[in-house]
């Protein structure tokens, strides 16, 4: 079996598994060094968010671009080029030697990201349309990109107590590497899927401006207030650009990065919603939990890696049981239920104190949170990318994907800041604890709130059948 492109589905597989498992690391290897990255060069408290920020928004902003330019140059010679340049901001960023510079690395890294995610992601669904190998390959995507993501802040510890911080960037580089090496010799190249006009760079500038100066906005409000003529003067140039961005999509004469009527689409527009939420919550809790272990209970990077490390193992399982209840529940009922148990987790996070315990702070809310997130990965990216034209595969790809990092950013700007104003000038164990406590507190709300939108805005639809389809309307999903 073959996809479109003449790549083989295994190959193709296990090149994809390599490159989420890294692009999902970078973000959590990260969060365990904050602390060092902060006294190493110098970073404000506030300012410090910005190593996440810079990633995230240019990550989320530029996506869409990204995907539109995998469908119209070629998936692969887009992976590879985004290969190539995260590999190399990687390099750099463990070399800064001021706090501009790592920023700069780490938007550089986004731009990166933004062209191999939504090509990797695009790929995988071509090659795997529907059916069991759908449900299988999108586990195995599932549990890398949740192994990633949690095994990162394990890594990231070891790294930063046993070597320096400035390893949470340099593992990047072999990483890249192999994955460059993989998917030029795993996946065959193939025509591009559209031949339209240019690709919007206006609009992808547009959007990815108005979204820095909105978390911009928000970030400041710890020295303006909301009512501030500063931050308001921010807050309506950052929605004037949006304004623009969706203006610009309308009207452009170029290829636009995404045809607005993909949003009547009740599957596209939920799962972003949804993931979008998601994002916001798990961006957050990371945050907050990384700096409680390390600055309120006293611990090490690397013991703190290892206390997430049950967390890793959740998900990967949470990864595994949706595999398997995906026979039985239509992907709709997945996302409610991992969205409440993984609200569930974080509310118990909320309950974090100044003497906490490993097992009732930190094990407990963990497993429960981790199986509940788990959960909700596969059906997510599945949903959003059921019923999409092939053509349009590579949008819908990079849309999601945007949706998870620009609500991860914009989820640390608003409870980031709500945490700071909580904790106050007076940062004691008791105060940080009390800010830490809150933003957990309000990750729990957004996942109950991304609940609601998936079982009011999805569809309900049938399991999908343990039969492979035998033509093109056993793509589409069984509505009711």
């Amino acid at each position: 079996m073959t996809n479109g492109s003449g790549a083989r589905p295994g190959l193709t597989l296990a090149a994809v598994a390599v490159v989420q498992f890294m692009v999902s690391l970078d973000l959590s290897v990260v969060n365990v060094g904050l602390p060092q990255i902060a006294a190493g060069l110098g970073f404000s408290a506030v300012g410090l968010t910005w190593v996440i920020h810079a990633y995230a928004l240019t990550f989320g902003g530029l996506l869409l671009l990204g995907g539109k330019a995998a469908d119209r140059y070629g998936r692969k010679r887009v992976l590879l080029l985004g290969l190539g340049l995260f590999g190399l901001a990687s390099l750099l960023g463990g070399l800064a030697q001021e706090p501009g510079h790592l920023v700069a690395a780490r938007a550089a890294q986004g731009v990166g990201a933004a062209a191999l995610a939504p090509a990797a992601l695009a790929l995988l669904s071509a090659t795997f349309p529907t059916g069991k190998a759908r449900i299988r390959a999108f586990g195995v995507w599932s549990a890398m990109n949740a192994a990633g993501g949690a095994l990162g802040v394990l890594i990231g510890g070891l790294l930063t107590e046993y070597a320096s911080w400035r390893w949470v960037m340099f593992v990047n580089v072999p990483m890249a590497a192999g994955a460059l090496a993989l998917t030029w010799r795993g996946i065959a190249a193939g025509p591009p899927i559209v031949r339209g006009g240019r690709p919007d760079v206006l609009g992808a500038v547009l959007a990815t401006a108005g979204m820095t100066l909105l978390v911009f906005g928000v970030v400041r409000t710890d020295q303006y207030s909301w009512t501030s003529p500063v931050t308001l003067t921010t807050l309506v140039v950052a929605a004037a650009l949006l304004a623009a961005f969706i203006h610009v999509e309308r009207t452009t004469a170029r290829e636009p990065l995404i045809r607005l009527g993909l949003f009547a689409n009740r599957s596209v527009a939920g799962a972003n919603a949804y993931n979008l939420l998601v994002g916001a919550a798990m961006a957050s809790a990371f945050y907050f939990m990384s700096l409680y272990l390390q600055r309120v209970l006293g611990t090490g990077p690397a013991v703190t890696g290892i206390m997430f490390l049950p967390f890793a193992l959740g998900v990967v399982a949470g990864s595994v049981l949706a595999v398997k209840l995906g026979y039985r529940l239509a992907p709709r009922a997945l996302l409610v239920i991992g969205g409440l148990l993984t609200a569930t987790g974080f509310a118990w996070f909320g309950l974090i104190s100044p003497d906490g315990a490993f097992i009732t702070d930190v094990l407990g809310p963990s497993i429960v949170a981790s199986v509940g997130f788990g959960l909700c990965l596969g059906p997510v990216v599945s949903t959003a990318t059921a019923g999409v034209a092939p053509h349009e595969t590579g949008t819908a790809s990079g849309l999601l994907n945007s949706s998870r990092q620009i609500g991860a950013s914009l989820g640390l700007a608003a409870l980031g800041t709500a945490a700071h104003h909580r904790t106050g000038q007076a940062a004691t164990s008791e105060t940080l604890n009390d800010g830490y406590a809150l933003g957990l507190t309000l990750s729990a709300a957004l996942l109950v709130a991304a609940a609601l939108i998936a079982l009011t805005v999805l569809r309900r639809t049938s399991p999908p059948s343990r039969t492979e389809p035998t033509d093109d309307r056993d793509l589409l999903p069984v509505q009711d």
